[in-house]
């Protein structure tokens, strides 16, 4: 018997033959990102009058375990635009490194130039770079596992909200939703922005009102959810982020009439 340390917990080599390491040794590209395993929950935005809203949660699980607790998922693009990543934590840190590049490239090419809001990249255009982006590498067979909400405005000046997933499939509504969100919180929102006829009526305090409930709603019932958020307001007068809300009003009456939830007597 074989009693070197480097030996056990294999098959005996005199009863089933050589050990085979091959498999070990690959020179194939690496797949780190074809199984997430840190990742974001929901990311959820509502077009109002005057912009859009948009919130995600401070959570990143390490599968089920809610292991990170800090973890901002919102990040601002030229300070005219809200990118949200949900899915896998490394390839949103690789997508925003990517999106600093860019936003330093624009603002040194556009530095000089008379009106440089208008000639840099708006919200419309930055969805359409990272839409064929996510395709690119999706044809690659090397897909960013991400769902994204880009929010800001277009070239008309009117609010824009656009989806990319991780398929390069894009989609635009004037609410959306990532995760168990597109379950849970898009209804509620829909309530109110049906159609852009209704965001064009939503004030303000209104789309940050719905926001705050839908964020409610998907820690009552989103295992993978957090009671800190992060929440954005893009206007014309740029974007206002808030990376540290708590959720407000909690109230868990409702489990009570849950069959099933603690010691209940049926």
């Amino acid at each position: 018997m074989d009693h070197r340390p480097q030996a056990w917990g294999r098959p005996r080599d005199d009863v089933y033959g050589a050990y085979d390491a091959s498999y070990l040794q690959t020179s194939g590209p690496k797949t780190a990102t074809q199984s997430p395993v840190v990742t974001g929950t929901s990311v959820i935005a509502i077009k109002f009058r005057d912009g859009v809203v948009m919130a995600a949660d401070n959570l990143a699980s390490y599968g089920s375990l809610a292991r990170f607790t800090d973890v901002k998922r919102l990040r601002p693009f030229l300070s005219t635009s809200v990118v949200g990543f949900g899915g896998d934590v490394s390839d949103m840190q690789f997508l925003d490194r990517h999106l600093t590049e860019l936003a330093i490239d624009e603002s040194y090419e556009h530095e000089h130039s008379e009106n440089p809001a208008k000639s840099q990249l708006n919200a419309a255009n930055l969805h359409k770079y990272l839409s064929k982006l996510m395709y690119r590498r999706r044809n690659d067979f090397d897909p960013l596992w991400n769902q994204i909400l880009v929010a800001g405005f277009d070239s008309s000046s009117k609010p824009f909200l656009a989806s990319v997933d991780l398929r390069g499939t894009t989609f635009t509504s004037p609410s959306l939703a990532s995760g168990f969100g597109a379950m849970l919180a898009q209804p509620i929102m829909r309530r109110y922005a049906a159609t852009e006829e209704d965001a064009a009526r939503l004030s303000r305090e209104e789309a940050v009102n719905v926001v705050k409930e839908c964020m409610k709603v998907l820690f009552y019932r989103d295992a993978r959810s957090l009671d800190r958020y992060s929440i954005a307001v893009v206007t014309k007068d740029g974007v206002e982020l808030s990376e540290d809300e708590q959720l407000e009003k909690q109230s868990w009456a409702f489990a009570e009439r849950i069959r099933g939830y603690g010691t209940q007597t049926v």
